[in-house]
């Protein structure tokens, strides 16, 4: 239940601090006085989207704090799946910053407006003027029926595997696209890598093989060059190498004279035996080299293999096309691969169907079996509020689709009179019996689902007089289990408030200020009083608030 409640800087709020009580709880004042600002205020708390034009001051920061007790509520694991810290007395902040920024706190941690509104789910029911027609939506009916029915464990298993199944569907409908478009590709990627793997080009060596072929292909000039130098240096008389033999012959015969000489000599002996080398290199290497037609011809198409494949796939090595034939073959095998994945899916799938269907036929069984509760409970208390007539019959078909809640579409009818026809209830119920089939609803709820509060933002609109005091009295044994605030123009249902609290507003210099004032006895009574008469205050409506509220 809420504690107290604290805004500040909201809309025409500057600072108040507002403490409730359990029970029931009473909020009057006149229309436009700012009543709707407190819901506002509490839906912001409860993760409502911030909007800085609600701020009262744009230059400062806007406050919104709830001091919540949670005991006996067993929120412990719902804290825990929302990653927050639990406390028994937990203080819930909301903070709207000069700059349109929001921030939100639970206990002083902060927290993001996904775990708020998970968590504000479970703290208060907000029942809105605009929300008197929630129960002729389809969603809210089967959730009333649920309720009734004790569906709740079967609910969450059924939208755990709801969740696998959607995630599946998704997979294998990825898988499917991926299939359609790898087969339409598939022939080309096997045509390129049975092309690379044709040119066995793991063993090849692009740049020896480009030498051996330049050798091959120039084998006779390069002959006639070795022939060349091999003259050159061997000649008769003008040698190269016989020359060198000579003047190291001379420089022998005077090396003994001095050090310098003896090391001209050395020099001159080791260019010699380096000549002597290459000359016997070259001699080798002209014995070695022979024209090989055949060799440079397979040589040749080789080297055009690799040459049209580097052009054909703009790779400008082997390493390149060797790691493109192997990412073709993985492509290929991926493909080939599909069905096999397919089919995996589409078992775990059907797998899923079945466990759906399970699920949503027992949901459906247990909603059939709450429809008599759900009849009976409303219609003893729509007799009790006037309609003593008021009958409901309900209509289930099946759905093809798996939706959030099962398989089951409800159609609820309804009628008010005796004997009367049935039509839809959202065609046929008016604005006051829609007020008293929500409030019968919401009481009916509180039985089985377990919500520390309640807010009605004038549940009474289209009653008045005796209804009014019977509402009334189902909101008084409402608030037995649970904290209600209710928000009302209605002085029989004002009088029946365990606290009273009334909105007003003051007008300054500076502009209007809303204040909330909690009523003494002797206040609530001049303020039932004006809600009975105006603001022209007599005897005999002092007397009609006593009466009311005795």
């Amino acid at each position: 239940m809420i504690l107290s409640l604290s805004i500040k800087n909201y809309a025409l709020i500057e600072d108040i601090q507002v403490p409730l009580t359990k029970g029931l709880t009473i909020i009057t004042g006149e229309t436009g006085a700012g009543k709707s600002i407190i819901l506002g205020a509490l839906s912001l708390l409860l993760g409502k989207r911030a909007d800085l034009s609600s701020v009262k001051d744009a230059t400062k920061k806007c406050i919104i704090e709830g001091d919540f007790s949670l005991k006996g509520y067993q929120l412990q694991a719902l804290f825990k799946e929302n990653e927050l810290d639990y406390d028994v007395h937990t203080i819930i902040r909301r903070e709207i910053l000069p700059n349109g920024k929001s921030r939100a706190f639970v206990n002083d941690s902060p927290v993001g407006l996904a775990q708020l509104q998970a968590l504000g789910a479970y703290l208060v029911d907000i029942h809105s003027q605009h929300e008197t027609n929630s129960f002729a939506s389809e969603s809210f009916q089967l959730e009333v029926l649920d309720a009734l029915a004790g569906n709740a464990p079967i609910l969450q298993g059924y939208q755990n595997a709801l969740d696998q199944f959607s995630s599946i569907s998704i997979a294998l409908k990825t898988q499917l696209a991926q299939k359609e478009a790898a087969i339409k590709e598939l022939d080309y990627h096997t045509f390129l890598q049975q092309e690379l793997s044709e040119a066995s080009l793991d063993n090849v060596d692009q740049q020896a093989l480009e030498t051996t072929f330049e050798t091959l292909n120039n084998a006779e000039e390069i002959q006639a060059s070795f022939a060349n130098i091999d003259q050159l240096f061997s000649q008769e008389n003008i040698g190269a190498l016989d020359a060198i033999k000579e003047a190291r012959s001379v420089l022998s015969s005077i090396s003994q004279y001095a050090p310098s000489y003896q090391e001209l000599y050395e020099r001159l002996h080791s260019v010699t035996l380096e000549l002597e080398d290459i000359q016997s290199s070259l001699e080798s290497a002209s014995e070695a080299l022979e024209a090989n037609p055949s060799e440079l011809f397979r040589i040749n198409e080789i080297l055009q293999t690799v040459y049209k494949l580097q052009h054909k796939h703009s790779a400008s090595s082997v390493a390149e096309l060797v790691a493109l034939e192997s990412s073709l073959s993985s492509k290929i095998l991926n493909t080939l691969q599909l069905d096999t994945t397919i089919e995996t899916l589409e078992q775990e799938k059907q797998k899923l169907t079945n466990t759906l269907l399970k699920f949503a036929k027992d949901l459906h069984d247990n909603r059939v079996g709450a429809v008599p509760i759900l009849k009976q409970k409303l219609e003893e208390n729509l007799s009790l509020l006037g309609l003593p007539n008021a009958q409901f019959k309900l209509e289930f078909n099946s759905s093809q689709t798996f939706k959030k809640s099962g398989t089951d579409t409800v159609i609820v009818y309804f009628t008010a009179n005796k004997g009367g026809n049935f039509g839809v209830l959202k065609k046929v119920a008016s604005g006051g019996e829609m007020s008293r089939i929500m409030l019968s609803v919401k009481a009916l709820l509180s039985q089985y689902k377990k919500l520390p509060t309640i807010v009605f933002d004038e549940i009474d609109t289209g009653v008045s007089g005796e209804i009014a005091l019977k509402m009334a009295y189902i909101m008084g044994k409402m608030s037995m289990q649970m904290q209600i605030l209710s928000i009302t123009h209605l002085p029989q249902i004002a009088a029946k408030g365990e606290q009273h609290i009334k909105v007003y507003k003051e007008d300054r210099d500076s502009g209007t200020v809303t204040h909330l004032k909690q009523l003494t006895e002797e206040e609530r009574i001049v303020e039932i009083a004006q809600m009975i008469g105006g603001n022209s205050i007599t005897d005999t409506t002092l007397a009609n608030a006593k009466e009311l509220l005795n």
